[in-house]
């Protein structure tokens, strides 16, 4: 163990994390998990972003056409669960913890803090279902853990004023043309706090207040610093796993896709099967220049890129975002 690690073992270190850059905010909770023996509790805001759980399939949960038009990075963590939105107006909380070997996971537990926040200014917040917190009957708050040896990693959303249209168009609502084994979204009805507790300003001034109440009311919580080599570590893992295709679309279960389209005014039916993030099985049937295409696609990675070069490649014309029937 570091020097470093030694002194802040067995306080809680909170870090109000200044990047905005998802990528390493999830590479560092991944470090911080892995890597160190200290417990922290990280607040952050991240850059609109989609984030799926571990054993999701992206394009099942995600309007791909959406994203991609808008740009909007799809990122798979290493905790399972549904699919989450994060953008300016969400604030994410981590908490990192040694814990009692058969007893990491506690959603409750790790959710209580934050609700007794919630209760303080005002808002009715309790703990439903298996992981959410709720107002009325309304999310404000999904979670998910992810257990590592005698570790725990227990992370949550807070939405206080994110883009409810953005969230609603970025992930997907129609997800019958995908038959997979991939862990499911439980949709839910949302809400922002900042339509409940009219005091705060915004997002800032609400995670400020959150601070101070988490100061006052956690035992052994002070203020942490990033030891240097762990941003460093997070900094290299974000660029070599978060980053990547293989990580946010390969990984995951086998899926089929099917869909029906329209291709020179004739009915088209596609049916493809994609085995880590590449098509192995391609049928299309309507016409002798998508049966020819079909075979083109096995080896070709289920992403509107590498579809969109091919048919380019193919010189096959299809209007624009027509590649999207194909996700």
């Amino acid at each position: 163990m570091p020097q470093s690690d030694a002194i802040l073992h067995n306080r809680m270190q909170l870090i109000n994390l200044e990047s905005t850059d998802p990528f390493y905010y999830l590479a560092l909770e991944e470090v911080l998990l892995k890597k160190s023996q200290s417990d922290y509790l990280i607040l952050a805001v991240n850059d609109p972003s989609v984030i799926i759980g571990k054993h999701q399939s992206a394009h099942r949960e995600v309007s791909t056409k959406f994203i991609t038009e808008n740009r909007i990075p799809v990122i798979r963590r290493i905790s399972g669960g549904g699919t989450v939105f994060h953008d300016a107006g969400n604030l994410n909380f981590s908490f990192i913890r040694q814990s009692e070997e058969g007893k990491q996971v506690d959603f409750r537990k790790y959710t209580r803090p934050v609700i007794d926040f919630l209760i303080s200014v005002g808002a009715a917040a309790k703990f439903e279902g298996k992981n959410d917190i709720k107002i009325n009957g309304l999310k404000i708050s999904g979670n998910a853990e992810h257990v590592h040896r005698n570790r725990v990693l227990h992370h949550g959303t807070l939405l206080f004023n994110t883009s409810l249209e953005m969230l609603r168009k970025s992930i997907r609502q129609d997800k019958s043309g995908y038959i997979t084994r991939a862990v499911d979204s439980n949709p839910s009805s949302v809400i922002n706090l900042k339509e409940i507790l009219k005091d705060f300003s915004d997002i800032r001034e609400f995670s400020k207040s959150m601070i101070n109440h988490f100061y006052l009311n956690i035992p052994d919580l002070e203020q942490g610093i990033l030891v240097q080599h762990y941003t460093e570590e997070a900094v290299s893992l974000a660029e070599s796993k978060y980053r990547q295709w293989n990580w946010n679309f390969a990984y995951g279960p086998d899926y089929h896709f099917k869909n029906s389209f329209n291709f020179n005014n004739t009915l088209h039916t596609v049916l493809l099967h994609i085995s880590n993030g590449i098509v192995t099985q391609s049928t299309i049937d309507g016409s002798d220049t998508m049966r020819s295409f079909a075979e083109k696609l096995k080896g070709c990675r289920h992403m509107v890129t590498d579809f969109t070069d091919l048919f380019e490649k193919e010189n096959i014309l299809i209007p624009t975002g027509e590649i999207f029937n194909f996700f």
